[in-house]
């Protein structure tokens, strides 16, 4: 599988401040979120962003949402965001996802979209769960699920596909 931005969805997985001070490597998370968000933006790839009972939880950090301008956030209660109401790829058969928290409710997500038949990578740099063990259990069942683990930079420019362009120094600008 290799990501092309004409089928690819961004999925953001309950980037929310409730997690900051439980989440291993919280600020690198969000950072790398971020990076996601701006360059999906640059891209031109629709966003989907959730929340995980925002009531309790709180909303979307604003490291991340500053760079959501008209991407609407979807309140849920489910795990699997596969399920929430209002979710929606936009017609693309690639997603690729980040958030919070690996094991849980990335997993369920992951999955849901695999059988779905939605190729899914996972931005290993850009998920996280309250311990390092849960994150690494997240990762290996979406790994042998189907899903392709890579990273933050690795996918961007992998969506990129050439340098020498506006968008590759706006993205270049990101990673750096």
């Amino acid at each position: 599988m290799r990501l092309e931005r004409e089928r690819t969805a961004l999925v953001v997985v309950d980037v929310q401040e409730g997690f900051r001070p439980v989440i291993v490597g919280f600020d690198e998370l969000v950072r790398q979120a971020a990076i996601l968000v701006q360059g999906a933006r640059v891209l031109g790839m629709p966003v989907v962003v959730t929340e995980q009972y925002p009531k309790g939880l709180g909303d979307t950090v604003p490291e991340v949402a500053d760079h959501l301008d008209g991407v609407e956030r979807l309140s849920k209660t489910v795990f699997n965001a596969v399920e929430a109401d209002g979710f929606d790829l936009e017609g693309r058969d690639q997603a690729l996802v980040c958030g919070i928290e690996s094991h849980i409710c990335v997993m369920q997500t992951t999955l849901a979209m695999l059988d779905h038949g939605v190729d899914v990578e996972v931005a290993a740099d850009a998920v996280s769960s309250r311990t390092p063990q849960n994150k690494a259990i997240g990762l290996e069942r979406m790994r042998v699920g189907g899903a392709v683990i890579t990273s933050v930079e690795t996918a961007l420019f992998e969506l990129l596909g050439r340098a020498g362009t506006d968008e590759f120094k706006e993205i270049q600008g990101l990673v750096k």
